[in-house]
């Protein structure tokens, strides 16, 4: 992997906590990307990631065919101290965020992302103008899940007519792991839709929305490995390795969870064993595919709508021709 272009990283002058920014690419444009927020073991792991979801948020830009780079925020908590920031200490926290998104004068806009939301972003905005998704009554394009749910859909669908033979979804089996914003939206869709489905979450309590749902509820080392057409990684990443891939039972993964294989050549494992990996780069594009549709070139609902569509077609063009070569 290549280094960043730009790499910022502060404690907050509120706060004392370690905030990192890594602006991947402004090539195409400004660099995007959410502010992560979450407990890790230490700082220079939250700096690794920073990294990482950058240069992927370059790719995911440049494949949904945006005018941007990629980037991200990384706040690396201490698990000690993390429900302090969490809680009572919430608006400082995001205030200290929004003054170094500030100094990068627009080279780099933030949105939410795990352990974020459109409300976050309203309060980073107090701070700076580079922000995306704020709520709706903020002026912003509020919450990205249900974007990001209908390009997953998007890719669902191109999946079944490239590598399911056009399989109805009621004959089709779908294993989600993780129900989060976007794992939960993509459940309740497929289950309204008749598919078989296997859910799993590290949360126990999501057990009883699996009953709701009709679907069998598997721990999340199950539901990984059941047999089943399609695999949607929605939780974190990092999840397909040399160890798992080689007890996968499934046709095909299509997830939005970012950064899914621990390194490339785990993807050639995947293709030995004919198992189709939809990138999550592709994939999970719902999102930043929304916001900026409506946020910078304010298109209308339908034409976002068309833009969330295009990703499977999108999808379906890059695994034919991955066909085509055999890769």
């Amino acid at each position: 992997m290549n280094p960043p272009q730009k790499l910022r990283m502060e404690r907050g002058s509120r706060t004392g906590q370690p905030i990192v920014i890594a602006v991947d690419s402004t090539v195409l444009g400004p660099a995007l990307g959410g502010c992560r927020i979450r407990p890790y073991a230490s700082w220079s792991d939250g700096v690794a990631d920073a990294v990482r979801l950058a240069a992927a948020m370059t790719e995911k830009a440049a494949l949904a065919g945006l005018q941007h780079g990629g980037g991200k925020t990384v706040v690396a908590l201490d698990s000690s101290t993390a429900a302090e920031f969490t809680g009572p200490r919430r608006a400082e926290l995001l205030h200290d965020v929004g003054d170094l998104v500030r100094t990068l004068d627009g080279e780099y806009l933030t949105c939410p992302d795990v352990g974020t939301s459109p409300e976050d972003m309203a309060v980073i905005g107090q701070r700076t103008p580079f922000v995306f998704c704020r709520p709706e009554r903020a002026g912003g394009s509020g919450d990205s899940s249900g974007p990001t749910a209908a390009g997953v859909l998007s890719c669902i669908e191109a999946v079944r007519r490239s590598v399911l033979a056009n399989r109805p979804l009621p004959l089709t089996s779908v294993s989600i792991v993780g129900l989060g914003h976007v794992g939960l939206l993509v459940a309740r869709i497929l289950a309204e839709a008749g598919a078989r489905l296997v859910v799993s979450d590290i949360d126990p309590s999501r057990r009883e929305v699996a009953e709701t749902l009709g679907a069998e509820w598997l721990d999340v080392d199950s539901a990984l490995r059941a047999d089943v057409d399609v695999l949607v990684p929605a939780a974190v990443g990092g999840i397909l390795t040399a160890a798992t891939a080689v007890d996968l039972r499934c046709r095909a993964i299509v997830g939005p969870a970012n950064n899914q294989l621990d390194a490339d050549r785990t993807a050639d494992l995947l293709h030995v064993r004919g198992i189709v990996w939809a990138p999550d780069t592709v994939v999970s594009a719902g999102g930043i595919v929304a916001a900026t549709a409506q946020e910078v070139r304010h298109l209308d609902a339908a034409r976002t709508r068309s833009l969330l569509d295009g990703i499977g077609t999108r999808l379906e063009a890059i695994l034919l021709e991955a066909a085509q070569r055999n890769v």
